[in-house]
């Protein structure tokens, strides 16, 4: 059977970890493919909240084998304490997978992810300095420490003296810091993490394609979004990996065949957090709203997000770059309050109209935005479960997104819970 991807379509905090509980439902596996856990999935089930950073979305069920690809880079730690955390509040966290490909987040990563955003001053990039860019950036300068390494202590030992000598003469040298003890570190990782992960470290490519060739369904999750994509996204702006849909083939180890639908997240407005263009913010009034009924704050830093109106550009955008099939749209209630809504549907530049995303980045950061204006419900969508039951200026707000996107919206999120969602089809 083949796999389906989830993908967020704005800068993240989509609420994929809600469209994915719900999807995985139906599938035999999820599989996270990229990111660390600078990302964090929200879900609430039965009025109960889950934060999840590094354990895919599916965990929730006893029936579904979670996978983490080898396109993740993983904390050991941070990956213990949420098994710990789920397992303490009833969730058999047993059937994990751990790909051994994938590559260990190492104290020196964050040491120097924390020093250099600090050293960028009012250039810094916003990272969430969990060492996330730093254990990519020596993934491509291929002096990596990964997964598998923990299961042979001399290997691990090795690596581990190789590129802690470079990294302490950085942090002395460069940055007048006290260097890291090799025995510490290597104590840490194989005599506290690796006793415990053992059990789960495995060929993830193997099992993912056992599961295809035996035709489970398979569902491939991403952290971030399109437009925090390294290659894609508001560049520097953006996150060290590949949150596209094609990124899910890398970091699953699956080729694009295997896939046959790929769903694309979007808020019913538009958040992101940390620096970078951002053509429809909105700030005092407006942006207020948003900030206080969307709760728009991270999951995992607690910062406060930066609201605006739909971005029907960047949209279509991440749909051409995803091959998105359809979208999902979340948080429509948030909006629930407003008499009228803007949604952005072209940008204006230098006397110039762009439908479509401008690829220089210095067009993006000066453009105005150009709004359609619509109606406003006013109406608590919350306790709406069927699609009769919303009024019908937001299934026009709807169908208005889907005309500007160009691909159906099917799902419609009105609340936070697992099952406050209408099936819609536009």
């Amino acid at each position: 059977m083949p796999a389906t991807v989830v993908v967020g379509t704005q800068w993240g905090d989509e609420g994929k970890g809600k469209l994915t509980d719900l999807l995985a439902r139906e599938m035999n596996m999820v599989v996270r493919y990229q990111g660390g856990h600078n990302a964090g999935h929200t879900i609430v089930v039965d009025g109960e909240s889950f934060a999840l950073q590094l354990l895919p979305s599916g965990v929730l069920y006893p029936h579904i084998t979670p996978v983490i690809g080898n396109g993740v880079v993983v904390d050991p730690g941070v990956l213990l304490d949420e098994i710990d955390l789920l397992t303490s509040r009833g969730i058999d966290c047993s059937k994990l997978k751990v790909s051994g490909n994938a590559h260990l987040i190492m104290p020196y990563h964050q040491e120097l992810d924390a020093i250099i955003e600090r050293y960028l001053g009012r250039n810094k990039l916003g990272t969430t300095r969990r060492g996330i860019g730093p254990a990519y950036a020596d993934k491509a300068s291929r002096v990596g420490l990964r997964v598998q390494d923990l299961l042979d202590p001399k290997i691990f030992r090795q690596k581990l003296e190789v590129v802690l000598k470079e990294k302490n003469q950085i942090l002395a040298k460069v940055y007048n810091r006290l260097p890291l003890s090799i025995d510490d570190i290597a104590k840490r990782y194989l005599d506290d993490y690796a006793p415990r992960l053992a059990p789960m470290i495995g060929d993830c490519v193997g099992l993912v394609h056992e599961a295809l060739e035996a035709g489970q369904a398979i569902l491939l999750e991403g952290a971030q979004a399109t437009f925090l994509d390294l290659d894609h996204g508001t560049y520097p702006f953006v996150t060290s990996s590949n949150p596209v849909a094609g990124g899910a083939c890398v970091g699953a180890g699956i080729g694009p065949r295997h896939i046959d639908k790929v769903i694309g997240i979007a808020k019913a407005y538009c958040t992101r957090v940390g620096a970078g263009p951002f053509p429809t913010e909105q700030f005092e009034g407006v942006g207020e709203v948003l900030v206080d009924r969307g709760h728009e704050y991270g999951t995992v830093t607690g910062r406060r997000r930066r609201p605006g109106w739909f971005d029907a550009v960047m949209v279509r955008h991440a749909v051409r770059l995803n091959s998105l099939s359809e979208i999902a749209v979340t948080k429509l209630d948030v909006l629930d309050t407003f008499a009228t809504l803007k949604v952005c549907v072209a940008y204006d530049h230098d006397g110039v109209r762009h439908r479509h995303l401008p690829y220089h980045q210095t067009v993006l950061h000066e453009v105005t935005p150009v709004y359609e204006e619509l109606p406003g419900w006013e109406t608590d969508l919350t306790e709406a479960t069927e699609l009769r039951e919303l009024p019908a200026a937001a299934k026009d707000y709807i169908h208005f997104l889907a005309d500007q996107c160009g691909v159906p919206i099917r799902l419609v999120g009105v609340g936070p819970g697992r099952d406050q969602l209408v099936r819609f089809d536009s």
